[in-house]
């Protein structure tokens, strides 16, 4: 597997993409990247893999596994929202109230921030319907509701259900650790408010591959299978990871605010990158392009990215590796 353009300059990491307007390069975005083969060994690697980043969201399926592994007996789409950032349409929302009530929960308990749908689509009605911001609409009040169920379950505290030194996120932090590889280099605090352990980008393919390769029955298989399985409350119905996951089968795929993503395929391969200034409007050609690379052709699924100018079309973001 190769790459063109991707020398680093001055310690810089490479230009992963770039904006192009009118044909003009407006922008340029840099980012690192790697690439897992079958068997785990670094295929590719643009930029620096191995220093520690916040995986942000795609630290979610970790997180869920850890819930699992505190007894909480979730499956189906219970177990995919868990796990998810959703859009805040209407079927996650309901479904977040329905598990708030099965375990003798309430929003109240919620500690994620009050928030609209992260879907404009989902968010214009929402607003048009007189609705406020609101916990459960909050794109992490799956994984919140999950893990205060957890911490019911095992009569451990549920005020403090997202202090690092918590049980249940002393047992997350020993999964991200197991399955990553690596031991978390700092603890920092996510958009949502729960603790966010850092790793490098390697060990964030680590653990990807390390779902999708789990024994069935486990907990992080578990997750694996309920994430592929229904997308949809994965992210939403107009979500990349969402449309990644029905194309193709086995795939599992989740993405984290600030430019980051992973991905896993079920034989074992596995990516994750990071754009280096956060910017997630290039995500998709990035990881259409990375998949491309991989034999995974979903370019015309993701790898087109329109640059706008007075209502129409007058470019692209499009990767450069």
């Amino acid at each position: 597997m190769t790459a063109e353009g991707t020398e680093i300059v001055d310690g810089a990491p490479p230009v992963l993409a770039e904006v192009v307007r009118s044909g003009f390069v407006e922008s340029r975005h840099r980012g690192s990247l790697v690439v897992l083969a079958a068997d785990g060994s670094v295929e590719l690697a643009l930029g620096d893999v191995t220093t520690p980043v916040f995986p942000r969201s795609s630290n979610k399926p970790m997180q869920a596994a850890g819930v699992l592994r505190a007894g909480l007996d979730l499956t189906g789409e219970r177990l995919a929202i868990a796990a998810a950032s959703h859009s805040g349409e209407l079927f996650h929302r309901d479904l977040v109230r329905r598990l708030l009530s099965e375990h003798g929960l309430d929003a109240g308990q919620l500690q994620c921030p009050p928030d609209l749908p992260l879907d404009p689509v989902e968010q214009e009605t929402y607003l048009a319907s007189g609705a406020v911001r609101d916990r459960v609409a909050m794109n992490c009040s799956g994984k919140h509701t999950a893990m205060l169920a957890a911490a019911a379950l095992r009569g451990w505290p549920l005020d403090s259900y997202l202090d690092p030194g918590h049980p249940l996120q002393k047992l997350i932090h020993r999964v991200v650790e197991e399955v990553s590889g690596e031991r978390v280099a700092a603890v920092g605090t996510d958009g949502c408010g729960a603790p966010l352990p850092a790793i490098s980008l390697s060990g964030l393919a680590r653990a990807f591959r390390f779902f999708v390769l789990a024994a069935p029955g486990s907990a992080e298989r578990r997750v694996a299978d309920a994430m592929r399985a229904h997308p949809e409350y994965v992210a939403g119905t107009r979500r990349p990871d969402t449309w990644l996951m029905r194309a193709v089968p086995g795939l599992l795929s989740k993405m984290g605010a600030e430019g980051v993503q992973a991905v896993a395929l079920p034989d074992g391969r596995a990516l994750a990158f990071k754009v280096e200034d956060g910017a997630g409007r290039v995500s998709g050609p990035v990881l259409g392009r990375a998949l491309d690379l991989m034999g995974v052709p979903v370019g015309g699924l993701l790898g087109k990215a329109a640059v706008l100018g007075g209502g129409r079309e007058v470019g692209e973001i499009r990767a450069v590796f």
